[in-house]
């Protein structure tokens, strides 16, 4: 179990964010090997129980996902992959971080791990992943929830990500990451602490540095993804109840493409959470669980 030293812990994070949870419950590290790599994910609950599958968007990693996994424990098993080229999953060595990479990353996973008749919840790019995957694997979910992406996203929001990303990314101290991250999201230093420890990592020579592949760090890079029209394609696919998340001051996902997506799906719900920006489970944890949960509510 990775250390809570660095800021605050788990339960006292999720405390102060008004997460709602009665069981302090704590993920199990576990590894699968599918298509040449070893991947890390996150197990949360007893396998018992209704499995939910989470994907990270870039640069972010499984932890991403502790407020949400931390409630939905008691319930749910839950599954927090670090996709390939993040966290503490290989580095893909054909520089391979593509959508049909992850896809299928997704899919030798859920073969792997057996899962089945399970839901299935994806941040940015791991929500166009997931949506990629679900529009190509009928049958497979109970349902699916993206969160802050879409077939279309805003160009200001991508480049302002990217203009993140591309900055110097090999720093001599933590706090000097603790401090670049504190003015990009606006979190208290403790905070920032709690999550930054699962994102970086020290290096032998003594620097620090972030935990995913340096090429998706590199200046232009841009990985083979799904157009527009593929996602909208598959989005139309998708065979199972849907829900669509959006954060109020995202400057990533647009109203009106979550108000197109609803309309060009059998049965999606959509919900644009408050005091949250991109990264909406984090931003805003209380409001996030309780519109996953009402989508959930339904299978119960």
């Amino acid at each position: 179990m990775a250390s809570h030293s660095m800021g605050l812990s788990l339960h006292e994070a999720a405390r102060q964010m008004g997460v709602p949870f009665t069981v302090e419950n704590e993920p199990k590290d576990k590894q699968v090997k599918v298509n040449g790599l070893t991947l890390h994910y996150l197990e949360w609950g007893t396998s018992d129980k209704p499995v939910i599958l989470m994907l990270h968007g870039i640069q972010q990693q499984a932890h991403s996902w502790d407020f949400i996994s931390l409630p939905l424990s008691v319930d749910y098993r839950v599954i927090a992959m670090d996709q390939r080229g993040h966290g503490d999953s290989d580095w893909s060595p054909d520089e391979d971080y593509s959508t049909d990479a992850y896809v299928g990353d997704v899919q030798s996973v859920v073969s792997e791990l057996g899962l089945k008749d399970f839901h299935l919840i994806g941040h940015s790019m791991g929500g166009r992943n997931s949506l990629a995957w679900a529009s190509t694997h009928p049958g497979m979910l109970k349902s699916l929830t993206i969160v802050d992406t879409g077939p279309e996203t805003q160009r200001s929001g991508s480049n302002r990500i990217q203009r993140f990303r591309e900055l110097p990314d090999e720093l001599d101290t933590l706090e000097e990451f603790a401090q670049r991250v504190m003015e990009y999201t606006g979190r208290s230093r403790e905070q920032t602490l709690g999550a930054l420890k699962y994102s970086i990592r020290q290096r032998g020579d003594g620097k620090w540095t972030w935990k995913y592949d340096k090429v998706i760090r590199r200046r232009g890079f841009r990985a083979p993804a799904w157009t527009s029209d593929q996602l909208w394609e598959g989005w139309r696919n998708i065979d199972c109840p849907a829900l669509v998340v959006r954060g109020a001051r995202s400057d990533i996902f647009a109203d009106e493409t979550m108000q197109r997506m609803a309309a060009e799906h059998h049965d999606c719900t959509t919900v644009t959470v408050a005091n949250a920006g991109h990264l909406v489970q984090g931003d805003n944890p209380p409001d996030f669980l309780a519109a996953v949960k009402g989508l959930l509510s339904r299978f119960d």
